[in-house]
């Protein structure tokens, strides 16, 4: 049988990033000023942020 390439695996799972007041930050596209940007939002305190590494 042929090898799957590295690009064509499945199963990745998506990590859950979390903020410190306890809920799940997920991230949104949200159109302004003429751009598309991706911001990362907690579910539970309405933070938002850049990346979601900048909730610690």
């Amino acid at each position: 049988m042929a090898q799957v390439s590295k690009n064509a695996r499945t199963g990745t799972m998506a990590q859950k990033h979390l903020c410190p007041c306890g809920g799940e930050v997920t991230m949104r596209s949200v159109f302004a000023n003429g751009k598309l940007r991706n911001i990362a939002v907690c579910e539970s305190c309405k933070r938002q942020e850049r990346r979601p590494k900048d909730f610690r």
